[in-house]
């Protein structure tokens, strides 16, 4: 009996050790070198897209950002100049299919080509279901579901002529549990979690390889960014200062090394936190337990009220408290990363 137990133990092991080591011989495979790469980033003026085109340019890839704003554009393009990182920029708005084709041609015509496509231009809209509109609806598919698209669109027939290429959909832990008072946001973020997944399975044979990225938290300087609606000096006060929590968030910089591993790579997903990995974990086993837990959760967030269905930034929804020590990563964070005009 002992010997069979043994046998079997070692069995496991022994199965357990070829998976592992068959996985790390197709990472090998799949692994490129970034050096020279052309990489594409939407929305990569300021908070997370500027970090990841930093860490782009110090892995060797020759950069093209694009994003609405031509002065903050232009501020993200003397930063990385700075850092010795040679980049080219393009003002765009992807949810205008017209200005993608454009945009693409361009880098296109003066890079030679688009090796890897980082989807991460992105729009927040915080506020409870009763002061959100269509209009609010609309904006978020527009910028996380059909910008991905139109972009995916423009580089995928060079890249699948090639046999090769990498697109990064950055979503968010609000495309695998959908967060109070994020409805908008939570609902366009789900359809690009989808389009990413099926992207992948359908592209594979082509040689392209689609990585989705699920960040929790991050100290990205966004906030200020955002738009909040209601009582919006509350709900920009629960936001930021659940931003800034270095327990449940996780600083830009790391973020970036993790996602531009995981292009390199190949990687199908990439989970960004252990308290984002903990919570699509937890909803996988117990998504009627995680929705009621949502629903307490709500109860403790700013009712209806305040501006109504208007909206702030958070630039103009400050307040004693999101001016105090509760926010200061967030707010080294701006600065660092392109989040305030100047």
């Amino acid at each position: 009996m002992d010997s069979v137990k043994r046998n079997a133990v070692l069995g496991v092991a022994a199965g357990v050790g070829a998976y592992f080591g068959l996985r790390a011989l197709v990472r090998g495979l799949r692994a490129i070198d970034l050096t020279d790469k052309v990489v594409l980033i939407t929305g990569g003026s300021r908070g997370l897209g500027l970090v990841m085109a930093r860490e782009f340019g110090r892995q060797g890839a020759r950069l093209a950002i694009c994003a609405r704003d031509g002065c903050e554009l232009d501020r993200a393009l003397v930063d990385l100049g700075n850092e010795g990182i040679p980049a080219a920029g393009m003002a765009c708005d992807v949810t205008d299919r017209r200005q993608v084709w454009e945009m693409v041609e361009a880098f296109r015509g003066f890079f030679g080509r688009i090796d890897v496509l980082v989807n991460n231009a992105g729009v927040i809209q915080v506020g409870p279901m009763e002061v959100m509109t269509l209009a609010d609806y609309e904006e978020a598919m527009r910028v996380h579901f059909w910008g991905p698209l139109f972009t995916t669109l423009a580089v995928l027939p060079e890249m699948r002529a090639r046999g090769e290429g990498r697109i990064v959909n950055v979503t968010s832990i609000g495309g695998k549990v959908s967060v109070p008072h994020l409805l908008p946001y939570s609902a366009s973020k789900f359809a690009l979690v989808g389009f990413s997944e099926g992207l992948r399975a359908e592209l594979g044979r082509d040689g392209v390889l689609v990585t989705t990225v699920v960040p929790g938290l991050m100290r990205t300087g966004s906030p200020r960014n955002a738009y909040f609606k209601g009582k919006h000096h509350a709900e920009y006060a629960w936001f930021t200062v659940s931003d800034s929590l270095p327990l449940f968030s996780i600083g830009a910089c790391r973020a970036a090394r993790r996602i531009v591993k995981a292009c390199k790579y190949g990687e199908a997903e990439v989970i960004l936190s252990l308290p984002a990995q903990l919570a699509v974990a937890f909803h996988g086993v117990f998504p009627g337990l995680t929705v009621d837990l949502m629903r307490g959760a709500n109860r403790l967030l700013p009712n209806a009220g305040g501006i109504g269905i208007a909206r702030a930034t958070g630039a103009e929804s400050e307040s004693a408290v999101t001016e105090s020590w509760l926010t200061g990563l967030t707010r080294r964070a701006e600065r660092e990363n392109n989040e305030v005009g100047v």
